[in-house]
């Protein structure tokens, strides 16, 4: 069993970051890869990002590739994601979630896969 808890969520400005913290604890499973969403009413989870746990590799959805960052402290059991210039559309919960693999194209994971809590993101204008 994974638990996965996110922090760091909060008000931001236009044009502000955001670090946000995925605490991984339990048993990983390999290979590990931990996924961020976001959610906003209404509208399906959306794919941002993702790290591979064992060698750090990362991939990144079109719309974000350049001003979010997903990375992964092992020693600290931890996985990021950072947010840059961020806009009011950003506002949304944002989700990390573990999985052995994910669909190619929609990133939906496949098989037993974990999820966090979310963490709330709102951007001002």
């Amino acid at each position: 069993q994974v638990h996965l808890e996110e922090s760091g969520g909060g008000v931001v400005r236009t044009g502000g970051s955001l670090r946000l913290s995925c605490a991984v604890s339990g048993r990983t499973f390999n290979p590990f890869l931990v996924a961020w969403f976001r959610q906003t009413p209404g509208r399906q989870r959306e794919f941002l990002g993702l790290v591979n746990w064992n060698d750090g590799t990362t991939y990144y959805a079109d719309s974000v590739k350049g001003r979010f960052t997903v990375s992964r402290d092992a020693a600290k059991n931890t996985v990021f994601l950072g947010l840059n210039r961020l806009q009011p559309e950003d506002t949304a919960v944002y989700y990390c979630n573990a999985a052995k693999d994910y669909t190619a194209g929609d990133y939906r994971p496949q098989g037993d896969n974990y999820w966090g809590q979310g963490t709330q993101v709102t951007v001002s204008s």
